[in-house]
């Protein structure tokens, strides 16, 4: 194999710490830049109003059911990438690109498709109505749209992310976010030529944000200039590689519909209580964002590190840079947390002057604040499971997060109800909205222990490569 770019960072020798933030530091940057024109989102369109405010808080976490599927296909790329450049492989590597790109885009078109022919349908499950179901169909007709070309970016993020190079992405979300930030007052309130397009004008901010970086990133790939290539050759069916891909990925896929669709279900939850609960947990949700960024950027370099030095056959090695990547994230997260005690309302104040969204974002954030830095250890280990391989464990974390832990203890402290099992009675607490805040936190500290404890077990230690797969193949 020819000498590695020096963009890329090579996790199998060297202190883990420095190339662990090397690798972590561009992602963070990447996801935080993301976070901020979702915040930007919201701050221009609180400008319309509590009810675009609403719709746009009811339609985030379909936004993010896009971005986690998205995520999830591209995870078997990582592992596989990652693996094969850890064995010294990375014309293998290169053929796994072109696959991943064939899924994904595949995938994307079908994806988008089905969403906009299913929109009202989708809207009516999640409660909208009135003019919020009016303003959250301007908005989320656009953003099936952009499906296909967010898919393509991801594509570009998570190959290069696998061979070490997590700066160029980085670069790229910089230039895409700050076209996205500009956009938004210009269309969503009208300035200059164009009219104010309110919700609508969020999404197309999106959009076209997400072209220019897709476009962008395919031509990166073409290039082949920053450690990983996009070979046209390769662009026909490798069935065999596509079968790995599905069969390490589709554990990861369906875990993003469920994280997905299980955010949808906690919008239904609050928005049953009104419009009001329903912003301040829009916002809420976003501020707690922040710290999912900088959580999902340290699994996704401890991710890199795993696949890499499983490939190199160092897997004592690979449990040493996910133990130091979640202690590294629980520190930070624990002082965010501190912040969101400290100042609630002032975070909420950023976004929206309604005095009632203020008192109940308050005291979101003042329950959920303790207990942040969980939600990222979680993702931190998921992330040491995903860079192995080993996506099965990584989706039963999040089952046991959002389905067996936070929804249902959602529906028992949230509500009142009664049912009768034969000699036993049970009924829900009624604690009303705030019955939601404690559910998150709550499954937040009982999925962590469970994942520490359950990657300790090193089942993940053996990888996806068979013994044949790790020697090097002769370049093109």
């Amino acid at each position: 194999m020819s000498g590695r770019p020096t963009g890329r960072v090579d996790m199998t020798d060297g202190a883990i710490t420095p190339k662990l933030v090397t690798l972590a530091w561009p992602l963070v940057v990447g996801n935080l830049l993301q976070t901020f024109y979702n915040l930007a989102d919201m701050f221009w369109v609180g400008r319309v109003g509590t009810n675009a405010v609403a719709a746009v808080s009811l339609m985030f976490p379909t936004s993010w059911l896009f971005v986690s599927l998205a995520m999830g296909l591209t995870a078997s790329s990582v592992a596989l990438v990652s693996q094969h450049i850890g064995a010294g492989d990375d014309r293998a590597a290169d053929n796994v690109v072109a696959q991943t790109t064939l899924l994904t885009v595949l995938a994307g078109v079908v994806l988008a498709a089905f969403g906009y022919a299913f929109r009202s349908q989708l809207l009516t499950l999640v409660g909208a109505e009135g003019p919020v179901y009016v303003q959250a169909l301007q908005y989320i007709e656009v953003l099936f749209i952009s499906i296909p070309f967010t898919f393509l970016f991801f594509v570009f993020r998570a190959v290069l992310r696998g061979a070490g190079d997590t700066r160029t992405a980085m670069w790229l979300m910089v230039i895409s976010a700050g076209m996205n930030v500009v956009l938004d007052p210009i269309l969503i309130l009208g300035y200059g030529p164009f009219d104010p397009m309110g919700t609508q004008g969020a999404a197309v901010a999106t959009l076209v944000a997400r072209v220019f970086a897709a476009v962008v990133g395919v031509y990166v790939l073409l290039q082949g200039d920053w450690g990983i290539r996009l070979r046209l050759d390769d662009l026909r069916p490798d069935w065999p590689v596509l079968k790995r891909l599905v069969t390490v990925g589709y554990p990861a896929t369906i875990d993003g519909a469920a994280r997905s669709f299980a955010a949808v279900a906690m919008a239904a939850l609050v928005a049953r209580f009104g419009p009001v609960p329903t912003a301040a947990y829009g916002v809420g949700v976003r501020m707690m964002s922040v710290s999912w960024t900088v959580s999902g950027a340290v699994g996704q370099a401890a991710a890199t590190g795993v696949g890499q030095n499983l490939g190199a056959e160092t897997p004592d090695r690979a449990a040493e840079v996910t133990r130091k990547a979640t202690i590294g994230t629980l520190v930070v997260l624990f002082g965010a947390g501190g912040l969101m005690v400290l100042f609630p309302d002032v975070a909420i104040s950023v976004f929206t002057d309604d005095p009632e969204v203020v008192r109940v974002g308050t005291h979101f954030l003042e329950v959920i604040g303790p207990f942040l830095a969980f939600f990222g250890g979680l993702m931190v280990i998921q992330g040491g499971f995903r860079g192995a391989g080993n996506t099965g464990v990584a989706m039963a974390l999040s089952f046991l997060s959002r389905w067996m832990l936070r929804i249902p203890v959602a529906i028992l402290l949230a509500y009142q109800w009664t049912l009768q099992l034969g000699p036993l009675t049970l009924s829900g607490l009624a604690w009303g909205v705030n019955g939601l805040w404690w559910a998150w936190s709550i499954s937040a500290i009982g999925s962590f222990v469970i994942g520490v404890l359950w990657f300790s077990l090193g089942t993940w230690r053996q990888g996806v490569l068979g013994d044949e797969e790790r020697q090097p193949t002769t370049a093109d």
